[in-house]
């Protein structure tokens, strides 16, 4: 089966339309994709970039739009504008890496990403991250705790890393015998080039 790095940040508002359908896709193309938090802040931060500055306000409001048809077209929705940036941003990605470690992080970050865009609820804040962890079934203090640890740290900081070691600039990203493709829309052009 062939593997795709999949490099995502809970903050990147496109990439509520991968991780809603990617699941989907894995199965229907019989591929397997490594989920990887990583930190697109820093690395836009470093390249000086700022994705949808309020004073474009068309170009923000274009953001929305799209991202409200493009999920049509998949056959789900999103409900937008919904709160961006985001307030913990570090901490919503660092929840995905513990859980990703525990067997639950890929159904955190799709849950994550449902109430974000359906329901307008932000990410890794109140009362939002009690109610995930209900729902997903784990300890809300035992999951902040391990999310905080250095160990939780260091892997997020290697993952922004390894990122930059593979030229990712934007979430979602894909790679693919070290080539990178660069946005929702470019994922099952990732599949195809990996069957090459």
């Amino acid at each position: 089966m062939k593997e795709i790095d999949f490099y995502f940040s809970i903050g990147s508002t496109y990439t509520y339309l991968t991780v809603t359908r990617i699941l989907d896709v894995e199965k229907k193309h019989e591929v397997k994709f490594n989920w990887k938090p990583f930190s697109v802040r820093a690395i836009m931060k470093e390249m000086n970039n700022i994705p949808f500055p309020k004073e474009k306000i068309n170009k923000v409001n274009y953001m929305w739009r799209d991202i409200e048809r493009r999920a049509d077209g998949y056959g789900f929705f999103a409900k937008t504008p919904v709160p961006y940036p985001l307030t913990e941003f570090d901490l919503a990605n660092k929840i995905a890496i513990a859980g990703l470690r525990e067997g639950w992080g890929i159904d955190y970050v799709r849950t994550t990403y449902k109430r974000w865009f359906q329901d307008g609820k932000e990410p890794a804040i109140e009362p939002n991250i009690s109610e995930i962890c209900k729902e997903l079934n784990i300890d809300k203090d035992k999951t902040l705790e391990k999310a905080n640890s250095d160990e939780i740290e260091k892997q997020y900081l290697k993952n922004t890393d390894s990122a930059r070691k593979d030229k990712v600039f934007g979430s979602p990203s894909f790679i693919v015998n070290n080539e990178i493709f660069w946005g929702d829309d470019r994922m099952e052009d990732a599949i195809n080039w990996s069957k090459k």
